[in-house]
């Protein structure tokens, strides 16, 4: 997660932003992937800000009854408005938009209520749902390694869903690990190639250290 970019978001101010993600936000409740008594840095540092007006995603929820997360609470205030999507369907649609392509059908939600209002049909007796491109303005993403050019290499399951983002922005900014000059990335291992991005911001060697980032 691009922890940095998120806090600078948070400091820049900007509001009735629609943030779109696998999650609304599950590591300040449960620590998931930080350390002991280090406050980790989620989508709820915008949310609690008071800048997010809807989330679009698949597990918004904090998955525990006990530790709601930000969203959560919003959500159940009416103050955020929430469009659950089905993660493959998510993923799906990002990567539509980054390959220009308007819409698709999918099985996924037919004859649920995910699937109320939109537009279906059958396809060799099976009813698929009209799913559209899902754009955005900007793109924050996380990648191991930039080179000059703006070319991105991940780690683990960064892979997931930074690639279909950064190619459905309009803008992707991307925080990285480190920056290299041109060749320093095996051309075999390039996951996203620099024409999806358009700015690339190094984290400081301090930042791996979560005390840092609190």
């Amino acid at each position: 997660m691009p922890h940095l970019l998120m806090l600078a978001l948070r400091d820049q101010g900007a509001r009735n932003l629609t943030i779109i993600g696998n999650t609304a936000g599950i590591a300040a409740p449960t620590g998931f992937g930080w350390p002991d008594g280090v406050e980790p840095i989620d989508h709820a540092v915008l949310i609690e800000n008071g800048q997010i007006a809807k989330v679009i995603a698949s597990f918004p929820v904090s998955g525990s009854v006990s530790r709601p997360n930000a969203f959560e609470v919003g959500f159940r205030a009416g103050e955020i408005e929430l469009e659950v999507v089905p993660q493959g369907t998510l993923a799906e649609r990002m990567r539509a938009a980054g390959a220009g392509i308007a819409a698709f059908y999918t099985p996924t939600a037919a004859g649920t209520m995910l699937a109320e209002g939109k537009e279906s049909r059958v396809f060799d007796g099976r009813v698929y749902v009209l799913e559209r491109a899902l754009h955005a303005d900007f793109a924050l993403i996380r990648a191991k390694t930039a080179d000059t050019l703006g070319n991105l290499a991940y780690a683990g399951t960064s892979r997931t869903f930074n690639p279909p983002m950064a190619a459905a922005a309009m803008v992707t900014i991307a925080e990285v690990d480190e920056i290299v000059e041109p060749g320093g990335i095996d051309p075999e291992r390039v996951d996203t190639p620099s024409i999806y991005v358009q700015r690339i911001v190094a984290r400081p060697p301090m930042a791996e250290d979560g005390v840092a980032l609190s």
